[in-house]
């Protein structure tokens, strides 16, 4: 099983996987001490230079059916309808009057979650609209604003797993849009820099809400663009102690780990670093 970032862990924590192999693509920078406990670690690039890998061993039909490759991150589509219930979950947790009122704020990076909403959506959920919520990788807000598809090179920022500059679910995104007459217009997005995400965690924290960076953003773009007659949602990406780190130095705490995480956090790491090749990667995976 392959995947980018912040998916397996989450596979290996909640199913207690010994057997399963695990390719676990990594930020060289930027990522969480957590991400480094898993099976099998490979670290190479950025997101997108991972993800690029993850995509050309998914083309390589011979490697496929040699290793059983699979994927739980969004590329594959599984996950995502996995994602769809979350959000019946939560909107069915509002006062039916509300529902149709409903406005949801998305921290955004690869635009899976964004694309299961949608999905949900199209499948009857009665949310009004939706808002894409990113850092400093802002390609959809600003292509939203001018139509220009312009991804900049990915920067590192607190808010790692939305350090992504060319969405693999974009597409998506928009062909739904498109089949269900939806005009991408409609989409809110904005964008938050690492300041302005400290600045939003704290305020959060002020409200008695313990929070991590990627919700903090979902958050202080929601009550930007929210309007009087709407009820707002906003999504978070994990549990603080996930982005411990980062989340300890903002607000200056000792988030404690839930039991899961903190029996992962005593096993050795069994990590190898490679680069961004892929002739290495199935050099690596076949042997």
């Amino acid at each position: 099983m392959s995947s980018i970032n912040n998916t397996p862990y989450e596979y290996l924590v909640a199913h207690d996987q010994q057997s399963l192999r695990t390719i676990l693509f990594l930020e060289k920078s930027g990522t969480p001490t957590f991400y480094k406990i898993t099976i099998l670690t490979a670290t190479a690039g950025d997101f997108d230079a991972c993800q690029a890998l993850v995509k050309q061993a998914f083309d390589d039909e011979a490697l496929k059916k040699a290793i059983g490759l699979n994927s739980a991150n969004s590329i594959n589509i599984s996950r995502l309808l996995a994602q769809v219930c979350y959000y019946f979950e939560a909107v069915a947790q509002l006062p039916k009057t509300d529902r149709t009122k409903a406005v949801i704020s998305v921290p955004s990076g690869n635009f899976g979650n964004l694309t299961a909403g949608l999905i949900a959506k199209a499948l009857g959920l009665p949310v009004k609209r939706f808002i894409a919520a990113t850092n400093a990788n802002d390609t959809v807000p600003r292509y939203l604003k001018t139509g220009q598809w312009e991804p900049h090179q990915t920067v590192a920022t607190l808010s790692n797993a939305m350090d992504v500059s060319r969405p693999n679910n974009w597409p998506r995104v928009e062909e739904l849009c498109r089949r269900k007459g939806w005009a991408l217009e409609t989409l809110g997005s904005g964008m938050r820099d690492d300041a302005q995400t400290r600045d939003a965690l704290k305020r959060l924290h002020q409200l008695d809400y313990l929070c991590e960076p990627h919700g903090a953003i979902a958050w202080d773009l929601l009550g930007e663009q929210l309007a009087e007659d709407e009820v707002g949602v906003f999504l978070c990406t994990a549990h603080p102690a996930k982005f411990k780190e980062s989340v300890d130095e903002i607000l200056h705490l000792d988030v404690p780990l839930p039991g899961p995480l903190a029996k992962h956090a005593e096993l050795p790491l069994l990590s190898v670093n490679l680069p961004a090749e892929f002739a290495r990667l199935r050099a690596f995976l076949v042997g």
